[in-house]
This record gives C-alpha cells, structure tokens and sequence, in this order.
C-alpha cells in the first residue's frame, strides 16, 4: 500500500472518532458550565454536539493526523467553548466541575467504542474498517482523557488542581494559564523525547484498562 493509500485510510478510519472526541469534549464543558450558571457557551451557539460548530483546522484534523503518522498517541484540540467563571455560583470550586467534564466526556466514550468493538467481535462482524474505527475509538479518546488530565494549565487537569487548591496559591498556580499556548506547544515538543512519550503512552494504556474494567460484566455475558 503506497504511502498516499495509507494515510487517506488513516483519515478516513480516524474521521469520526476524532471529530465527535473533540467537539463532545467541548460540549461537555460547556454543559456542564450551564448547570452551574454561566450561559455564555450556549448564547454564542457552542452548545451543541455537531462537530461543525467546534472544528479547528489544525488541532482538529492536522495535529491528530500528524501524530497519528509519528506513531504517537492520537489527539488533538477544538476551538475552546467559551466559559465566563465569573458567572459560576461559586468560580473557584465549580471550574474543576467544569474542567472534568471534558476528560469524562472522553472516558465515556472510550466505553462505548470499546463496547462497540465487543459487540462486533461478538457477532462475528469482519469488516476491517469498521473494526479499525472501533479501535480507533477507543485510542483517540483514551489519548485525550489521560493528556488533558495532566496536571498543567490551560489543560483540564490544570483547572482541576487550581479549584482544589487554597485561594493563595490557586491563584499562582493559574497564573501558568497566560503562557497556554507555550505551554501546550512545549507537552508536543516533550511528546517526542522517550521518558514523557513512555508516560503519556503508560497513562493512555491505563485508562484503556480501566475501560475494559468498567466493561467486565458486559464482556463476560458477550463470551
């Protein structure tokens, strides 16, 4: 298969897994930053789950296929639901809400593409694209859950040790947050260098782990 064949392959098996990642990833946040009291996601029309209204061109489609042809976890980035936590009934303790509920948007998912590979395996299904997209799934949502919960601003689980910190040294802490940019071009950068690309790909591996745990009964009454 030449080069080419490869990579459109690898696009069109990735597609879907990626986008509905990243744009539920989004949602989630914004959903969630509703229920505590900030409409600002929905006012500007970013509460929803259709991929459209959150495709970055390079986080959502470039930067997952890069890494994908690098052999390094797959995941990328969306255009950043817009979320006001000045409007939150209580900023500093509903923000770590607010941040969680992307990486937990993506564990969910995870279950139900592993599900999915279960339930196709299960009935005997060989249809090869369909259960590379399964695969893919489960891969592209694991890599997003255990990156955005490294514990760096702007990531989520920057977010989430900033809202469980005394107010003191929160602030400091957030204060890494004006530096996002730098900081998240610096974790693709460290992605390449053996000890933090074993790290990611360890805590990637975990969470696929704690997938099929989940997944037990169901496993076990498909067997």
């Amino acid at each position: 298969m030449s080069d080419l064949s490869q990579t459109i392959q690898t696009i069109a098996v990735y597609a879907i897994p990626v986008l509905f990642a990243i744009s539920l990833h989004e949602a989630a946040h914004g959903y969630v930053a509703r229920y505590f009291g900030d409409d600002t996601a929905e006012r500007m029309g970013r509460l929803s789950a259709n991929p459209a209204r959150h495709i970055d061109p390079i986080g959502t489609i470039l930067l997952p296929l890069m890494l994908h042809l690098a052999h390094l976890p797959p995941f990328g980035y969306a255009k950043p639901v817009p979320v006001d936590y000045s409007r939150l009934r209580n900023p500093k303790k509903q923000m770590g809400f607010v941040a969680a509920a992307g990486p937990l948007a993506n564990f969910a998912m995870g279950l139900l593409w592993l599900l999915m590979f279960n339930l196709i395996a299960a009935m005997g299904v060989q249809e090869p694209f369909l259960i590379e997209m399964a695969r893919g799934g489960v891969l592209v949502n694991a890599a997003m859950c255990a990156f955005n919960l490294i514990p760096i601003p702007p990531l989520d689980g920057g977010r989430i040790v900033t809202a469980l910190l005394p107010h003191g040294l929160a602030m400091r802490f957030a204060s890494i947050e004006r530096l996002g940019p730098i900081v998240f071009i610096l974790l693709i950068v460290l992605l390449n260098t053996g000890p933090f690309r074993s790290l990611l790909t360890g805590l990637m591996y975990f969470v696929i782990y704690l997938f099929g745990l989940v997944l037990t009964p169901i496993t076990i009454f498909l067997s």
